[in-house]
């Protein structure tokens, strides 16, 4: 992408109601303002909680906005020019259901408060295999600790990837740490009993992994 596609596309961002772009230091110092109130100030509804970390084009987000209009999705990721599609898309098709969140994934406590969300998706994330890069992975153990803050009692996560590391990486620590694992499959196109809330959104990454063959691992865990 260009950057003078990108510029464009950032600033789209600044006009779009379903995007949200705080400063870093309102954040850290314990100022957003929706922190606790995204069901009454921004959703005005009562319905669930559910994020997507490493969004990307917000395509998984959108497509859970659409098949589920009790619910209320938003989509996390750093990069504004990415989840542009996935906003643009939301607005067009008037999903009041679905927002965009622009951060480091690494700040996610700070956007909100205990027991507020419902459920996370991490879909594809980067495995970060290097060892220098395990602090990135979004599995490990400092991030679980932050999702387990922000989720409810029942709360879950979901793991959609195409790495068989980050599967099985993911998988022994949960099993480390004594985390409840509701769900498990190296290859869930080629298992009969997988949940179609797995293989019935397929992000355009996906369906390229599906082409070369590859399998697409699930987990589905209280942290």
């Amino acid at each position: 992408m260009g950057s003078k596609n990108k510029l464009k596309r950032f600033r789209e961002n600044e006009t779009f109601s379903n995007v949200i772009q705080p400063e870093r230091d309102e954040v850290i110092s314990g100022g957003f303002i929706l922190r606790g109130r995204w069901r009454t100030d921004f959703f005005k509804n009562n319905n669930p909680v559910v994020l997507e970390l490493g969004c990307g084009k917000g395509e998984y987000a959108v497509n859970l906005a659409r098949k589920h209009p009790d619910k209320n999705f938003i989509g996390v990721d750093i990069k504004g020019a990415r989840f542009w599609r996935g906003a643009k898309t939301a607005l067009e098709e008037n999903l009041d259901n679905v927002a965009f969140l622009r951060t480091q994934i690494e700040l996610i406590d700070l956007f909100f408060e205990k027991d507020e969300v419902d459920e996370i998706w991490i879909t594809f994330p980067d495995p970060q295999i290097k060892y220098k890069r395990t602090k990135h992975r979004l599995t490990n153990a400092g991030f679980l600790t932050k999702y387990k803050k922000i989720l409810k009692e029942d709360g879950v996560v979901h793991l959609k990837t195409d790495s068989e590391f980050m599967h099985g990486y993911t998988l022994g620590l949960l099993h480390g740490l004594g985390c409840e694992v509701l769900y498990a499959h190296h290859d869930v196109y080629g298992n009969e009993y997988s949940p179609e809330e797995v293989t019935g959104i397929q992000t355009f990454y996906e369906k390229q992994y599906l082409e070369q063959q590859k399998p697409i691992t699930y987990i589905k865990f209280r942290p």
